[in-house]
């Protein structure tokens, strides 16, 4: 069932993806900003007896793809913010041992005030692939499949500079490809710059 469900949400966001570029040969301004995050992640792993801090220093590069030519062609206008992400990362796995994890997350980001607002509060919702060099009891693989859910806030302190904040809670399993797949599940506080074109 899981499998079924992060299978539906890929194939979506990938249509999505595919939509927005094809506007983006119609309009040139798809492409509407780009973010540069970090903060901090905590979680819980089973290494060792009892279970530990999964603690990580994620560094983030969202590109922000306008879904507005796109609701146009359906007849929804809204004023606020509604864009389609692609995001890159990389974390520094700090606690319980140091390594590595690396992927990308595919995200629907949606304001609620209008997008002309210097503070810009918004919902976000995806599902990534993820890479993780830490061998976990709760996993049998190190590689998996994420989803997010989360909410932060933009403050444009210059005209198309803003400050960044961001909270996510994220779910990370390989969708049952292999036993065990109990899942790891993570907070993150994130924080950064956004530039707007």
């Amino acid at each position: 069932m899981k499998k079924n469900k992060f299978l539906a949400i890929l194939i979506v966001s990938i249509g999505l993806f595919a939509q927005t570029g094809r506007a983006d040969e119609e309009k040139p301004k798809s492409l509407e900003a780009i973010e540069f995050l970090t903060g901090f992640g905590r979680g819980r792993v089973h290494i060792h007896e009892p279970r530990e801090h999964l603690d990580q220093i994620p560094f983030l590069i969202a590109f922000d793809f306008n879904l507005k030519p796109l609701t146009q062609k359906l007849n929804f206008n809204p004023r606020s913010l509604l864009q389609f992400q692609v995001e890159p990362f990389f974390s520094l796995i700090t606690r319980p041992q140091e390594n590595i994890e690396t992927g990308a997350s595919f995200l629907l980001k949606a304001g609620f005030l209008p997008q002309t607002s210097k503070f810009q509060p918004y919902l976000k919702i995806g599902a990534g692939l993820d890479y993780m060099t830490l061998h976990a009891r709760e996993q049998a693989t190190q590689f998996n499949f994420t989803e997010t859910a989360g909410a932060g806030f933009h403050y444009f302190f210059k005209k198309n500079t803003a400050l960044t904040m961001d909270y996510r809670f994220r779910h990370l399993s390989n969708s049952d490809i292999e036993k065990p797949n109990r899942g790891l599940e993570s907070h993150f506080i994130l924080s950064g710059i956004t530039y707007e074109f």
